[in-house]
């Protein structure tokens, strides 16, 4: 028996001692269905455009979650949650909604702070009204000059509140930017505040005598496609002043004293974490001055310069206190966070694993982790595109909370991550770069590019313990116009690694490192899902359903070969029971707007083809071949939201995270894991991952299937980031078979990054050598890098294993001579 279930015996017990001593959980209350830790009846919906977790909290032995709307600065649907030890649900009658994200546990009068809410120990709730001091909140802080007394509430749209602690009497500081621009109760648009440049507020934190502020976008037509704007900022306030720090997207701020604030705020750091278009950041004011570092992306769904794709990053102890365990969740990396971190001692950031889910905030509570996540926006907002189809969002917004094991960010996806210091950029002599990570992966390279007309000397330094004492690593040598492939041994270690030209240049420096954390698979948890090659399968047209239902519609039905004959129309309700209903209403709206579409994609010979939405070419590997005419013929699902502004694309037998357009889209897609099965469609329902394509006759004791009352239609249910446990990606093919390529021209690019053991076989036709030039875009965006040329001789196919340490995101191919050509990349 796992420690969760476990868990959930004691909650039993909790439940029976609370119902004698008469407090409000019961005993049928406990009979709840879980599906790898997601209570389905925990769910929250709201009637907005989004319904994403803003806070969660453990306090006064209840565990208190807020949900918020997109745009509500003056209150929405959204409520005020309380959960019970025994997961009882409670909405509190308080609830007046908003987007709120803040949270602050105040020591002196013992009360939390969490949106518009201040509860105290005993779970009494008073609230602030929104009418009288609107806004987005998103960030509550410690008072500089009155600590005791007062906290600090900043809003997104730079608004900023002082509040009594005791008597919640507030006063404005700045007024917020919807007040300001004269925007009402009934409007959704959120206009820009002058008071600091970026927008879309995210961090609130004081220490060291100043309140810090984070903004992550850009209230800028073009950020709304342009993912490479300059975009966000970092700002303080003393009191009287505001500076701005650093124009970057910036999201949390905050120091060791987490949720409670800094025990020291004079001499404690404060911490903070933002990226660019280039690579995530982390920032740490020690002593009253700013430093900052970089690190790799494993994910870049969160990338867009007007910042909504990135909901509330946090750095949160999810220890105790005896033994803290600083865990910081940034761009799909859970990472572990030194609780020491400052300018003198930033050794300790390591990659832990890769994530999925959209985490909007998390927290201890009884010994398991929560996390709050973004699970299923009914307004997909900029997630729109070709290969989707004309499919629509659920009917109704809805997220929920994922408990898990302490150490399950320890057991996700793979840890491989990309990043650069610089992309193009003008570099100055002599003046070295932000330290970039550059420990925690065994295996690791660096691309460099010399954009100029002289040759350049890099060298190469590492801080070897994180003191910032630096000691000469290598020095390379870049020709004018060349590039350079950087190996790194086991032997050349350092907690940094930073870089200084010789001369003042255009340089790209962009670092790959391979994760060596593979999930393990788990094939019995999806034990039922049919095979790729199963004659006959049940399958079904998935729709969460809207107008407050709370269910999950399926136009349900039998697959014989490429045949799909519906049987009926079933809805799956939150107690996790499926039973067929008499709603042709309901079943022709799923049929018809939900119908998948055909030849979004083509698959050819030698690989995948997309054509994304701005005409660029992507080609991607091929799976079973089976997969092919159920592909073309649209019998299964491929691309669908299934995490707020990100899709879950299903092709050739591989999952592939999908970031949005605005997000570069394509061009930074990520595979998953690969599979074997037949997969008819999936979606998101009360935070779950639902998907439909079983086997009838091997689903026998899986508790992930869920089948219905008279057998004849059956779904599997878990968590998006079960998938990584399917098995690590795989795939074959190339961007040529037997192609007629003239000599200098370029291929497609072909997907090549976050695979392991990669293969390449050239061949040509030709009566002479011909040599292939090797180039690689290694983080999706920027110039081309020459890789390698190998010569093959005529007659032969030439073998090239890529070294272990070789990671990059895309790789293409070209020429010396006219021939007819085969580039073929199998990944084990």
């Amino acid at each position: 028996m796992n420690s969760l279930k476990i868990r959930s015996l004691i909650c039993l017990f909790l439940t029976l001692y609370q119902f004698g001593h008469g407090q409000e959980t019961t005993l049928e209350q406990q009979q709840y269905p879980s599906y790898s830790g997601i209570y389905p009846h925990l769910a929250y919906y709201n009637d907005e455009g989004e319904c994403g977790t803003g806070a969660v909290v453990n306090w006064a032995g209840r565990l208190w979650v807020i949900t918020y709307g997109p745009h509500l600065p003056y209150g929405s649907s959204d409520k005020l949650y309380e959960i019970t030890p025994g997961l009882q649900q409670v909405t509190r009658k308080e609830s007046i909604g908003g987007t709120p994200a803040n949270r602050l546990i105040h020591r002196e009068s013992n009360q939390l702070f969490i949106g518009p809410y201040v509860i105290d120990a005993e779970r009494n709730v008073r609230v602030i009204p929104l009418s009288e001091y609107p806004g987005r909140y998103t960030g509550t802080a410690r008072h500089l000059s009155d600590p005791e007394n007062k906290v600090y509430t900043a809003t997104m749209e730079e608004g900023f509140y002082e509040v009594d602690v005791n008597t919640l009497e507030t006063k404005m500081l700045y007024t917020d930017g919807n007040v300001l621009n004269g925007h009402g109760a009934d409007t959704e648009a959120n206009k820009p505040n002058p008071l600091l440049p970026g927008a879309h507020g995210k961090g609130l934190y004081s220490g060291q005598g100043v309140l810090v502020y984070s903004n992550n976008g850009e209230a800028d037509e073009k950020a709304l496609t342009d993912f490479n704007l300059t975009s966000g900022a970092l700002s303080e306030w003393d009191g009287k002043d505001w500076k701005v720090v650093r124009r970057n997207q910036f999201v949390e701020v905050t120091g060791p004293g987490g949720i409670y604030g800094n025990p020291n705020p004079e001499t404690d750091p404060v911490w903070v974490t933002g990226w660019d278009s280039r690579s995530v950041l982390v920032g740490v004011r020690d002593l009253g001055k700013w430093s900052f570092y970089r690190l790799p992306k494993a994910s870049n769904s969160y990338d867009g310069a007007h910042g909504w794709n990135t909901e509330w990053p946090r750095i949160r102890n999810i220890g105790t206190s005896e033994a803290p365990d600083y865990l910081m969740t940034m761009h799909g990396m859970f990472w572990r966070f030194p609780e020491t971190f400052s300018a003198g001692r930033t050794a300790g950031i390591r990659p832990r694993s890769a994530y999925l889910k959209v985490i909007g905030d998390f927290t201890r509570w009884n010994d398991l982790l929560v996390f709050g996540c973004d699970d299923s926006a009914h307004k997909e907002f900029l997630n729109k595109r070709k290969v989707k189809g004309d499919i629509e969002g659920p009917g109704q917004s809805n997220s929920n909370l994922w408990f898990t094991e302490t150490d399950q960010p320890d057991h996700l996806g793979s840890t491989t991550a990309i990043g650069a210091v610089w992309v193009d950029d003008e570099v100055k002599a002599g003046e070295p770069s932000e330290p970039f990570l550059f420990a925690g992966w065994d295996k690791r390279c660096a691309w460099l590019r010399n954009g100029g007309t002289e040759t350049v000397r890099v060298l190469l330094e590492v801080d070897k313990a994180g003191n910032n004492e630096w000691e000469p690593l290598r020095t390379v040598t870049v020709p004018a116009e060349q590039s350079l492939y950087v190996d790194f041994n086991t032997s050349e270690t350092g907690e940094w690694i930073r870089a200084t030209a010789d001369k003042t240049t255009t340089l790209s420096l962009e670092f790959a490192y391979s994760g060596e954390k593979i999930p393990e698979a788990s094939p019995e948890m999806f034990r039922g899902l049919s095979k790729v090659t199963d004659g006959t399968s049940s399958g079904g047209l998935l729709y969460g359903l809207g107008n407050n239902r709370r269910a999950l519609g399926i136009s349900a039905g039998i697959f014989e070969g490429n045949t799909f004959t519906e049987t009926g129309y079933y809805e799956l309700d939150g107690n996790m029971e499926l039973k067929k209903r008499n709603d042709p209403e309901t079943a022709e709206f799923i049929r018809t707007h939900f119908a998948i579409p055909e030849q979004v994609v083509s698959v050819e010979e030698s690989s995948v083809l997309i054509v994304d939405d701005t005409g660029r070419r992507w080609r991607l590997p091929l799976g079973n071949e089976a997969y092919t005419p159920l592909t073309d013929t649209g019998a299964l699902r491929i691309c669908r939201e299934v995490a707020t502004e990100r899709d879950l694309f299903n092709c050739m037998g591989t999952f592939f995270e999908l970031p949005a357009e605005n997000a570069d889209g394509f061009a930074k897609i990520r595979p998953v894991s690969s599979h074997d099965f037949r997969i008819h469609d999936y979606a998101s329902y009360r935070g779950l991952l639902v998907m439909s394509g079983l086997n009838p006759d091997s689903t026998e004791g899986n508790p992930h299937v869920i089948r219905s009352s008279d057998g004849k239609a059956m779904l599997w249910a878990g968590t998006i980031d079960d998938l990584w446990t399917l098995g690590k990606p795989v795939g074959h093919g190339g961007p040529w078979k037997d192609s007629a390529v003239r000599a200098g021209e370029r291929s497609d690019p072909y997907l090549i990054g976050f695979y392991d053991e990669k293969e390449l076989e050239l061949s040509h036709d030709q009566g002479s050598d011909v040599t292939f030039t090797l180039e690689v875009n290694p983080i999706g965006h920027g110039e081309w890098i020459t890789y390698k040329k190998i010569t093959v001789p005529p007659g032969k196919t030439l073998k090239f294993r890529f070294p272990d340490h070789f990671q990059a995101r895309w790789i293409r191919f070209s020429a010396d001579k006219h021939c007819t050509a085969t580039t073929f990349l199998t990944y084990r």
